[in-house]
This record gives structure tokens, sequence and C-alpha cells, in this order.
């Protein structure tokens, strides 16, 4: 093929303005615990070593981003499987970052994405707990986070998203935002959850949409039937819902069981705050899906 100066500039171009990137894990349990046996990469996505503060069969993994941002162009692939028997707690050391896009791109080039996918396999348990994701004024941003898991699977996974910097006075009044929660098991769909924030249609500021908070998160809870019957599943969430009542905490806490997920919803105005009740919800939870106390990461105390 004969590259022409005009060919030259557009590839040029798009190298410039878009930054692909991504990572493909898997976990796999083996004579000497929960392993990292599979790992590709392209661009600045990479982990570092498992971690394994609790014993071998459970590994620690973060995920670390570089340039700890995404900016206009930039497209962010995360795919983790966790293969049978395997037990992963996935998290990040900070917060990431969608950053405000670029005004001088051709439409469509502004996007700015994060696509992560989580694989389970039978008797599989993966704990995804990312730091919040912060997301600037003026940022056109799209992240989606794809569970699959089997009847036999265990999930516990919260995303937290904040909307501009309003202690700093940047509020989040133009951008736009997309997040896509979904869960299959065996392959059927079993919740989907969208909000697509723009001004245009006025949910951040809605009674009916975001009411003018600027944090909101979802914390969803999966386990087998034979785990968890019916009558324990309802104790569990009489059990959040009396922590979240110590903690005078029911005006931006939601807790509601859709058909054996438990699905937690925060809406409020502070990352700090959503981030603690989930963990103490998660210390609740965690011993009872898993058979394990909740250790959190050191990670998060550095």
């Amino acid at each position: 093929m004969i590259v022409t100066e005009t060919t030259r500039s557009t590839l040029n171009k798009l190298v410039k303005n878009h930054w692909l990137a991504h990572l493909l894990l898997e976990f796999s349990n083996t004579p000497v615990g929960t392993q990292l046996t599979r790992t590709q990469r392209k661009g600045p996505l990479s982990v570092q070593k498992a971690f394994y503060p609790e014993g071998r069969d459970c590994a620690h993994i973060y995920l670390l981003h570089p340039p700890a941002g995404i900016v206009s162009g930039d497209e962010l692939r995360i795919s983790v499987e966790v293969k049978q028997d395997a037990h992963l707690l996935f998290t990040t050391p900070g917060a990431g970052r969608f950053y405000r896009a670029r005004t001088n791109l051709d439409i469509g080039e502004s996007k700015q994405a994060q696509i992560t996918k989580f694989v389970l396999g039978d008797n599989a348990k993966c704990e995804n707990f990312p730091q919040e994701t912060i997301v600037y004024e003026g940022a056109d941003g799209f992240n989606t986070v794809d569970i699959e898991l089997t009847s036999h699977s265990v999930y516990l996974g919260w995303d937290i998203t904040c909307l501009g910097l309003p202690d700093s006075n940047e509020p989040f009044v133009e951008g736009k935002y997309c997040q896509l929660n979904r869960l299959f098991c065996d392959g059927k769909l079993i919740y989907h959850d969208r909000i697509a924030l723009s001004p245009a249609n006025h949910l951040l500021t809605h009674p009916a949409g975001l009411a003018s908070n600027s944090v909101f998160a979802t914390f969803l809870a999966y386990a087998p039937e034979k785990l968890i019957n019916t009558y324990q599943r309802k104790g569990i969430v009489d059990l959040c819902r009396e922590k979240i009542n110590e903690q005078n905490a029911q005006m931006n806490i939601s807790i509601t069981d859709i058909d054996g997920l438990l699905v937690i919803r925060y809406l409020g105005a502070h990352a700090q705050q959503c981030k603690q009740l989930f963990i103490s919800l998660w210390e609740i939870l965690r011993p009872l899906l898993t058979d394990k106390v909740a250790i959190q990461p050191r990670i998060w105390h550095t």
C-alpha cells in the first residue's frame, strides 16, 4: 500500500488523539492457591504482582493506569476472567478520572471510554472494588461494567461516581457522562442499569434523576441459591438496613433484593461517606457470601 502524505497525516492525527489500551487477566485455582495465570496487555494498563494478605486462596490485585486519567479519544478495555474455584479481590490504588474533553476535535473524537468485563466460572468468587471515578466538568465520558457469572458464582462489586469538583468550586454542569452496568447469569441478563447525563436532559438536577447530587454509586452482591436461601437472604437485607440505620444514612442508601441480586444504591454529595458505608456493608456481606472476614486492601490506607 502506498502511504500518501494525506494518509500519513490522518494516521498521525489518530495516534495523537487516541490512546487505545487493553488488559486481559486470567486467574486460576492452582495447588498453591489463586494465581494470575495469563496476562495480555497493550498500552498504559498493568497490574502489580498478586498480594495475599489473607492466605493463598484469595489474590488481591491492584490495577495500574500511570496516566491516572482518560482524555479525549482514549479507550481503555479491561477483561478479567476468574476461573472455577478461584477467588479474586480487584481494586485500584487511587481514583480514576475522566478529564475535560477537548473541544477542538471532530464530532465523536472527544469521547472518553472505559469498558470493563468480568467473567466468573463455577464456584469462582470475585470482589471488584475500584476507588471512585471523578468526572471533570466538560468531560465526554462513557464507563461500562459487564459481569458474566454462573448460578454457582459469587460476586461483590461497586462503582462510585463523583461529578465535578464541587469542593473546589468546579461543579459538573456542561459535561456528558454515561454509566452502564450489566450483570448476566448463565448467559441471561438479570440486571441492566444505565444513566446518561447531559445538559440537554437535565437528569443531573431533575428530582427523578440525581436531584443535584454530585455522587452516585451502586454496590451489587450475588451468591448462589444453594449458599443463601430465600429466608437467609431476607435476613441479610435486614442486617444491611439495620447498619444503614445505625449510621443515619437512610436518606442516602437504598437496598433492594432483585431476584437474588442485592442492589445497594447511594445518592449524595460525599464520596468518602459513600465508600465508608459500602465498606461497612461489605463487612456484613463478605463473611456470609465468601466465608471470609473483610480485610481491607492495604492500598486503601496509603
